[in-house]
């Protein structure tokens, strides 16, 4: 009988470890779950600031050097790439047919003459 008292006592002990590992991995996991969430808050803030900071700064020129700061650089890359973007937009909207409105950015059939979202006359805004 002792051999079973033995044995039961093994088991009893290892479940109990087994169920404390499992707790531990649960709450590592939990841990770096708020970890990533934390992280992505923190970039998330960074970005707006950044942008922010972009939209204070974007027309002011640095005459006083000849060379380049890092953040106008910055600024030339974004203010190109917002262009390119708006471009492609244009693109698809004409290939779909429409047009955006210039006041609220809504899609527009073409030919329509007034925004259906926020009444902004369109008939002088397009371009063939």
């Amino acid at each position: 009988m002792e051999f079973f008292d033995k044995l039961s006592e093994t088991i009893v002990s290892a479940g109990k470890d087994v169920g404390q590992k499992a707790k531990d991995v649960s709450e590592i996991a939990k841990l770096k779950m708020d970890i990533r969430s934390k992280e992505d808050f923190v970039e998330k803030q960074y970005a707006e600031l950044g942008k922010a900071y972009y939209e204070k700064h974007k027309d002011e020129e640095n005459a006083e050097t000849e060379e380049k700061t890092p953040e106008q650089e910055h600024f030339f890359l974004i203010t190109e790439a917002l262009g390119e973007i708006e471009r492609m937009r244009a693109e698809v909207f004409k290939l779909q047919g429409a047009t955006e409105c210039p006041k609220c950015g809504a899609k527009m059939p073409q030919g329509a003459a007034f925004c259906s979202n926020c009444g902004t006359k369109m008939d002088d805004m397009f371009e063939e």
